[in-house]
Formats: C-alpha cells, structure tokens, sequence
C-alpha cells in the first residue's frame, strides 16, 4: 500500500511539473532603445514605443510572456546568433543579406529611407544633390547601406541614430538618412528638434520591418508570427501607427 501510495504521489508530482512546464512561453527580445518612436527610454528609463506595444500586444493574442532586454545595437545580431536573446525586435529590415544568416517574421511596418535636413537648407531634396557634403546615419542600419552607394558624399557613421540627428542639429553635418518613422518622430514630437529641423522629399526606398529570430528557430518564429498575425488584422497595427507614427 505504501509503495502504492509514493506511486500516485509521484505521479501527481509530474502531473503538476507538466501543466507549469505547459505555460506561457516566455520569449527574450533584444531591443536597441535609441531609436524613437519605435523603441526608447521614458523619463523612468523603462523601454517603450512603437514594437514594444506591438509585441506586448502580439504576445496577448499568441499566448506568451514577451520581455525586453536592452541591448546595443552594433552587436544585436550577435548577440541574436550567441543565444543572448530568443528575437530581436528594433525596427530591424528584412533584407536578403540578413535572410541569408537569420530568419524573420510577417512584415509589420512599411518603413522607407528619409532625408532629414536643417529647416534654413534650401533646394536639396535627393541624396545625388549632397555631393561632397556631410551626410550621417547608424552604423549598421539601411541607411547607411544606402549611403554608401554614394562615394561622392562625405559619410558619417554614428552608433545611435539621436547622435546624427544632434550633430546634424548643431550643424556639423548637412543631412541624416533615416528611417521614415523615425524621422517623423524626431521632426513632428520631438520639442527639441521640431523648428529647427525637416524632412525634404520622398521616401526613396521601400523597406520593411521585421522581428528578427536565429536561423532554423521555427519554435519562436510561429510563435511571433501568430501573435503579429492577429494584431495585424484586427486594427492594432492601425491604431499604433495613428499613436506613434503621424
């Protein structure tokens, strides 16, 4: 009877292991918060913006528990192929190159390049016309794959967005390529740079953005897909884009 006894309560013990090992999945996403209004700090230093809405509300709809974990943006990818985190969620753009070393979710935000100017700078609204001039962007990022197809221009590589747009502020250099979102965050509800600087022209790439994840990782990319899935269809993304975007 004894023996029997230990039998059964061993059995509820694993009975019980297996529900809580049946819970949430809890996903790790490497966010590089310098880059508003898709991810920054608050005035509390907690992360915030556009994508951590985004997954906090594709994480409702999916079933697991999103956490962000702040990381520079020069080794996110790194730190994506080392284990360090389960995505990385940062206004990343799908491109062929990043294909080709990790996987990515649906599309989420059709995001082009952007040129932000100095609002007393006249008659230059291309990257072509910046011939021989200053022109900045993040170490990294399309921007700056897009610049460098222009040898005629003098680049400048920043490690954080917000440090080309203070230069370019303080009148150090002529001109920023940038994301759209971003930069219509900086132009637009940004008190600090808003009269003083603009955005001239057309987006001249069409890009989009994605959420990250380790080549082969289909667990965590269905994951992500089926939240993003559900808020894209069901107004989230509408309603995040009239909060952060416009």
């Amino acid at each position: 009877m004894r023996i029997f006894r230990k039998l059964l309560l061993a059995l509820a013990g694993l009975a019980t292991a297996t529900v809580a090992a049946a819970g949430p999945a809890r996903l790790v996403f490497g966010s590089d918060a310098s880059f508003p209004p898709m991810e920054f700090l608050d005035s509390g230093k907690a992360v915030v913006g556009f994508d951590i809405d985004l997954i906090k509300a594709a994480a409702k709809a999916a079933g697991f528990e999103a956490v962000i974990k702040n990381t520079a943006w020069d080794g996110i990818f790194a730190g994506l192929g080392s284990g360090d985190y389960d995505a990385v969620l940062s206004a990343v753009t799908i491109t062929e190159e990043r294909r080709a070393t990790m996987d990515f979710s649906v599309p989420y935000v059709n995001a082009g390049q952007v040129l932000m100017v100095n609002r007393n700078l006249r008659g230059l609204t291309t990257l072509a016309q910046f011939s021989g001039r200053k022109v900045g962007a993040q170490i990294g990022t399309t921007g700056a794959i897009e610049l460098a197809k222009h040898r005629n221009l003098d680049m400048k590589s920043y490690d954080e967005a917000g440090l080309a747009v203070e230069d370019l502020a303080a009148g150090r250099i002529d001109a920023v390529v940038i994301d759209a979102p971003t930069a219509a965050s900086y132009v637009l509800q940004n008190e600090k740079y808003k009269a003083r600087l603009m955005i001239v022209g057309a987006p001249f790439t069409i890009e989009h953005y994605g959420i990250a994840v380790k080549k082969g990782n289909t667990r965590v990319l269905d994951l992500i897909n089926k939240g993003l899935k559900v808020v894209l269809k069901d107004g989230t993304v509408d309603r995040l884009t009239a909060k952060w975007l416009k």
